[in-house]
């Protein structure tokens, strides 16, 4: 038989949450995926100086909020499904993804919140390395490499130096290197604070996701068990 009153209720209520859970599921793996295909990032990401890899921390968040999107849609998949069937199985089976989860995302934004300066402090490390190859004036071998990574970062930052009074030393250094178009006039903005602002506009965005979601998320488990309760004491099971 089925439930009926405040329990009918909060079953349509329940599917209609996992159902904006599945919708957020997607959007999460929609965000990844744009994360990890955005021109500003890839450009950045993919260079290489003195056989080494520019820092992929970015990456293996992106990737790990690309497996949270794709879990989230199969678990707001069987949420939905076990609240219309009205199914003890199923809907427990949802709750035990749905503290998993949880708990994941608390761990995640724990670990996100202690290293969120990490990614662009790695860049800009990356970045000061080939800053000194660039200006050094001995003729360095990996100069010309260190040239080019620069562009990159000036290019599509459009910035050039590290700031403040560098910036305006490092463009009579090197002023070439501050015009990614010949007829384009230098860039005065620090290449460490725009770092610093790409990653963190990027990170925001991701939290005000995580905090959605996780609200969602504690309305599930509560209206689950209220749920779960309601179809054992339901007069069907006697």
């Amino acid at each position: 038989m089925a439930v009926a009153g405040c329990t009918k209720c909060i079953k349509y209520m329940l599917f209609f949450l996992n159902f904006i859970f599945w919708l957020a599921g997607g959007v999460i793996l929609g965000v990844a995926l744009w994360l990890r295909h955005d021109n500003q990032t890839s450009s950045l990401l993919i260079l290489q100086f003195e056989g080494q890899q520019a820092p992929n921390t970015f990456y293996i968040s992106v990737y790990i909020l690309i497996a949270v999107g794709a879990i989230m849609m199969l678990v707001g998949f069987l949420g939905c499904y076990g609240a219309i069937q009205e199914s003890q199985c199923l809907l427990g089976t949802f709750f035990f993804f749905l503290v998993i989860l949880f708990a994941c995302e608390v761990a995640a934004a724990i670990w996100g919140f202690m290293n969120r300066d990490t990614i662009s402090k790695e860049l800009i490390n990356f970045y000061d390395g080939a800053y000194i190859k660039a200006v050094d004036v001995s003729g360095s071998p990996s100069k010309d490499a260190a040239v080019k990574v620069l562009e990159a970062f000036h290019s599509t930052l459009e910035c050039c130096g590290k700031g403040d009074t560098d910036t305006a030393l490092f463009i009579q250094l090197a002023p070439t290197l501050c015009r990614p178009k010949p007829l384009s006039a230098p860039k005065t903005r620090g290449c460490h604070e725009k770092l610093v602002l790409l990653f963190s506009e990027k990170l925001y965005l991701i939290g005000l996701a995580a905090l959605v979601v996780a609200a969602i998320m504690i309305f599930e488990m509560i209206f689950t068990m209220v749920l779960c309760c309601g179809i054992r004491n339901s007069p069907g099971m006697y």
